[in-house]
């Protein structure tokens, strides 16, 4: 399976040069149109030099920046595709549970390989340590997922919000969140423009971002400070959410077990008030 150029970067970053980390930085904070420019365009916006960039693109693995911009374009078409234009391979017609069942698994398989224990474990000390309140919200076919997350969240440590409703109703829950607070989010393509204006605004009021999204990333990727990039591509006109349903699973326990005896305490608490 082809692995995306945010996942090569994710993948490979810690082994970069500062020169080239700043490359990649620049980037993913713009992702993909910083790529989509001439080399001394993306040289300029990440302050190194063309050399650098070329460096960063051959790290990378491509031959060239053409190859590299060409990978870049078809993430970005990629991207755009509605259900409407996803149609079915014919041979995928037949017995199509299988084919489905043997793609989500390598979705899981693909996530996990480019998520490390320490991304893990930093985005749980992100949770677990906050000294504010946690704010979980998704787009149309994803908040379900932030709405299961929140609901275990909440049990194991207080001021965990689920945001739901209208963009109305998020816009005024910004002015109870600053600093000391973190947003959840989940936004896979075809990325809701409404989650994109909220994340800003939140960023804007220093609140930490954790983000879910697909291997093509969300334009929220340029706010957050944590962004889980999972596999969605599957033989439907639908994106999956399975794999990130399972690291969102794997993060509650994570955060679990960071906070098991304040947990431990809060579910007796609640078994004792039933």
């Amino acid at each position: 399976m082809i692995s995306s150029i945010a996942e090569l970067i994710s993948d490979r970053i810690g082994t970069m040069p500062a020169g080239e980390r700043r490359a990649a930085q620049t980037l993913i904070a713009n992702y993909p149109l910083t790529g989509l420019k001439t080399v001394a365009e993306f040289s300029s916006a990440a302050g190194v030099s063309s050399p650098t960039i070329l460096r960063f693109v051959a790290r990378l693995g491509f031959q060239n920046y053409p190859e590299f911009q060409a990978a870049l374009q078809d993430e970005l078409a990629a991207q755009l595709q509605s259900p409407a234009s996803r149609t079915l391979n014919p041979s995928s017609a037949a017995g199509a549970a299988s084919p489905m069942l043997e793609a989500t698994l390598d979705n899981m398989r693909e996530t996990f390989r480019h998520l490390s224990e320490k991304q893990i474990d930093d985005i749980a000390a992100t949770l677990a340590g906050r000294r504010g309140k946690t704010f979980l919200i998704g787009g149309r076919f994803t908040d379900p997922l932030a709405r299961y997350m929140a609901a275990h969240l909440a049990i194991i440590q207080p001021d965990v919000h689920h945001l739901a409703g209208q963009e109305s109703i998020w816009r005024d829950r910004l002015i109870d969140m600053g600093k000391r607070d973190v947003l959840v989010t989940f936004d896979i393509r075809r990325y809701q423009e409404s989650l994109i204006r909220f994340a800003e605004k939140a960023h804007e009021r220093g609140v930490q971002i954790v983000l879910f999204t697909d291997q093509w990333l969300s334009p929220i990727a340029r706010f957050a400070r944590h962004v889980i990039a999972g596999r969605t591509a599957v033989p439907s006109a639908w994106d999956s959410s399975a794999a990130l349903f399972v690291v969102a699973e794997t993060l509650i326990g994570a955060v679990t077990r960071r906070l098991e005896a304040e947990g431990a305490r809060r579910i007796r608490d609640l078994e004792s008030l039933r």
